[in-house]
């Protein structure tokens, strides 16, 4: 299913960009339910994607109850399913709810409808609660509560969503297989430079001892021209 793939990518992705490029102390989950009212077993939602800043990111909750957690997603991010209106209606008044700071909607086939929105925006404004900011059907998005962009990369099946830096997320933040194939052109581009040297080295040691032999082999014959008897 393309929600989960894109999710499934993402969240490590997102875990290790705040972790360990930004030092920052977050946890990123998926598909956790998360209660805001005691009691009340239908006030829940389970995001595709959420952060909460300032919890392990090792931790391992099998739910959130905000009345004992005391924590608040920072972000919350929605991959539309095939019941987008239902999604589109629903999803923004149960975040406002929850307290979330920032919500993205995404979705993947919103040029199926002409109705249908590629990206939605909301963020926390005051007392107002969670309102729209942002609607596009540009490749991108900026999320003002991690300091990045969101962007769409790729097409139908190979549809990703992928984290951007720079002043318009222009610099793509690399995958764990990106990182590992460019620590591997590393060490071979390191590899070949050692050999390179290790070979320069040897074919100066070898001309080298060329130069030698041949003074040697210049002097033993000015030595046997100096033996010969000189003629009278």
């Amino acid at each position: 299913m393309l929600q989960r793939r894109i999710v499934e990518l993402l969240r490590p992705l997102l875990e290790w960009w705040l972790n360990v490029c930004r030092g920052v102390v977050a946890f990123v989950g998926a598909d956790q339910f998360i209660y805001w009212r005691q009691y009340d077993p239908q006030a829940t939602i389970a995001p595709d994607l959420y952060v909460i800043p300032g919890v392990d990111p090792s931790a391992q909750p099998k739910s959130w109850k905000l009345w004992i957690d005391k924590v608040v997603p920072s972000l919350a991010l929605e991959v539309v399913s095939d019941e987008w209106e239902k999604d589109y209606r629903d999803i923004p008044g149960k975040y406002d709810q929850i307290g979330v700071r920032e919500l993205v909607v995404f979705d993947p086939d919103w040029e199926a409808d002409a109705e249908r929105l590629r990206w939605q925006v909301y963020r926390r404004v005051g007392r107002r609660g969670l309102v729209p900011v942002e609607v596009t059907d540009k490749d991108r998005v900026k999320l003002t509560s991690l300091g990045c962009w969101l962007r769409a990369v790729g097409a139908g099946k190979d549809l990703r969503l992928r984290i951007g830096e720079g002043p318009a997320g222009e610099a793509l933040v690399p995958t764990a297989e990106e990182r590992e194939r460019a620590e591997r052109a590393a060490k071979e581009t390191e590899r070949a430079v050692k050999e390179a040297a290790l070979a320069e080295k040897q074919a100066a040691v070898a001309e080298k001892d060329l130069a030698v032999a041949r003074v040697k082999q210049l002097e033993r014959e000015l030595r046997r021209l100096a033996a010969r008897p000189r003629k009278r």
